[in-house]
């Protein structure tokens, strides 16, 4: 599989314009990540990346963060044995098993659990090695159930965005390693 043949600099394609600016500039540097689906889907949550958390295993960081909300190991247990993500979450929301839940305390660190979490998972010599491989490209999640503190709402362009964020200051930290 080939590269096209560019016109060089000074020729004009006859559907393209001379290009101006960088010669040598990476594309996939600098376009954003908008959405954690078919080669970045690694970076969701829901992936599989088992990751030891107080003392206990759980299959995803999904399932860490959701048994996080409870202090009894016996809830964490109960949805770190959740067969999917998806079951994990909703096992740790609201309507959920977390009896011991504590909304208010929950709000002030969260955003610090969850980068605990997702650092955990970056631990792992592939996950690690793929997260490094997206070079400096914004990360957004990007989701169609209207996520705007963890994403951003395709829907809307709205959104925080603090997932795609603390991605992107672990892959710093890696970088930096």
């Amino acid at each position: 599989m080939g590269s096209p043949s560019l016109p060089h600099m000074g020729e004009s394609h006859p559907h393209h314009p001379p290009e101006s600016g960088p010669q040598h500039h990476n594309p996939q540097e600098s376009k954003m990540i908008e959405q954690f689906k078919d080669e970045h889907a690694f970076l969701s949550n829901f992936h599989p990346s088992p990751i030891e958390f107080e003392s206990q295993q759980f299959p995803t960081v999904e399932h860490a963060f959701q048994a996080a909300k409870s202090n009894d190991p016996e809830t964490r247990q109960k949805i770190a044995d959740k067969d999917t993500p998806g079951k994990a979450k909703r096992a740790g929301g609201r309507r959920g098993i977390i009896t011991d839940f504590d909304f208010d305390a929950w709000e002030t660190k969260k955003i610090q659990v969850m980068t605990h979490l997702v650092r955990l998972k970056f631990q792992d010599p592939e996950l690690r090695a793929q997260l490094k491989a997206t070079g400096d490209q914004p990360i957004q999640e990007g989701n169609h159930w209207n996520d705007t503190f963890w994403g951003v709402s395709l829907k809307t362009g709205k959104g925080k965005n603090h997932l795609g964020r603390i991605l992107e200051q672990i892959r710093a930290e890696i970088n930096a390693d």
